[in-house]
């Protein structure tokens, strides 16, 4: 089978087939160990499985979102990386109280997309107004939501949320936040589209392994430790397992179920396999001790199926945007400033260097 016959293929899948599973067999690129997600006040997220097995999760779904968001963006040019140029995406420069850039984010990197309070909430509205109306939402003054029942009852009195219309217009600004779920309940408190492309990695049958060392200090070795100072002994844990896979699940009647134009759905589609196929080929160092590299990969639901090369995706990936430029927003990057100032008393918040991933709703 020809490149183009097996991209065609996956886009007569996007059309009858309700979702799509790939499962990615991986193993650590040296040695036999490596290094799961953490999480504030749990450390590993262990579990077992009915019967019995050991298992853990080394990568969750709120982080595999991200990471898979990551894999679209040159951190160098501060832009979608190339293939992807012309897709639309928010541009926020941030100021400080004193109207001074104190930094730029955009949809692609913020944890909570068009949610974000840099994005949502920008400084004169204007973001917040074009997704309103384009969404056909009355938007809270302010922007300013609230959560659970009191959002609820606040967003009663302004009729239904009309869900094709509302990813229409996430598709007209963000396209990713279609793909990864976005809830935007600044505007409204039932304004939410579910992830379509989810995924997570799980060990099979893992096991702790034990290692440790010492911070040495060569001027003090009883100095202040609360300060960084002294010699500081601590304990390492890492694992291994028997499987290390990947799960990717893409929710195609999902997406079908927006009502979005054919070339927009197709696009989604080839877009969700770039990405997997971009995060298998260039995003698996998860962590400095979690290096994996493929060992199998395969196509579960439907069989037959090969995952595709970015050098196949990419040409009709190209050709999809341009096909849909007319349900893009012009120009496709939307610029919003922010204004922010740290509130009074606020504190350092504490960081975990993997928990730190894991923001996303």
């Amino acid at each position: 089978m020809t490149s183009s016959a097996r991209v065609a293929s996956w886009l007569d899948v996007s059309r009858q087939e309700s979702r799509i599973f790939i499962e990615v067999e991986l193993k650590p690129a040296q040695g036999q160990r490596f290094q799961p997600t953490g999480f504030p006040d749990l450390g590993p997220a262990r579990f077992e499985s009915a019967d019995g097995t050991p298992f853990l999760l080394v990568e969750s779904v709120q982080s595999m979102a991200n990471r898979l968001e990551a894999v679209c963006w040159d951190e160098a040019a501060g832009d979608l990386v190339a293939p992807l140029r012309g897709l639309p995406w928010v541009k926020v420069e941030v100021v400080g109280p004193d109207g001074t850039v104190i930094g730029e984010t955009s949809s692609v990197l913020e944890a909570h997309r068009l949610n974000s309070p840099y994005i949502i909430g920008d400084e004169d509205g204007e973001f917040r107004r074009l997704l309103s109306e384009a969404a056909g939402i009355q938007a809270r003054k302010g922007g300013r939501g609230r959560r659970g029942a009191d959002a609820s009852q606040e967003s009663a009195s302004v009729g239904l949320v009309d869900r094709r219309r509302l990813a229409q217009a996430v598709f007209r600004f963000d396209p990713f936040s279609v793909l990864h779920g976005v809830f935007l309940e600044k505007l409204d408190g039932r304004a939410r589209l579910t992830r379509a492309l989810s995924a997570f990695i799980e060990a099979e049958d893992a096991r702790s392994v034990l290692s440790g060392g010492v911070k040495n200090d060569r001027i003090d070795p009883q100095g202040d430790t609360q300060a960084g100072f002294g010699n500081v002994p601590f304990t390492r844990e890492e694992f291994v397992a028997r499987r290390i896979v990947a799960y990717f699940n893409l929710d195609l009647a999902l997406l079908r179920s927006y009502g979005l134009p054919s070339p927009a759905t197709e696009l989604m589609t080839l877009l969700s396999l770039w990405k997997i196929r971009r995060f298998l080929d260039h995003g698996l160092r998860l962590r400095t001790a979690c290096d994996l590299v493929v060992k199998e990969e395969r196509v579960v639901r439907p069989q037959g199926l090969h995952l595709p090369r970015v050098e196949e995706l990419e040409p009709e990936l190209r050709r999809l945007i341009e096909a849909c430029r007319p349900y893009f927003a012009s120009p496709p990057v939307t610029r919003v400033v922010a204004r922010y100032q740290r509130k009074k008393g606020a504190t350092e918040p504490s960081r975990d260097g993997d928990s730190a991933q894991e923001t996303d709703d």
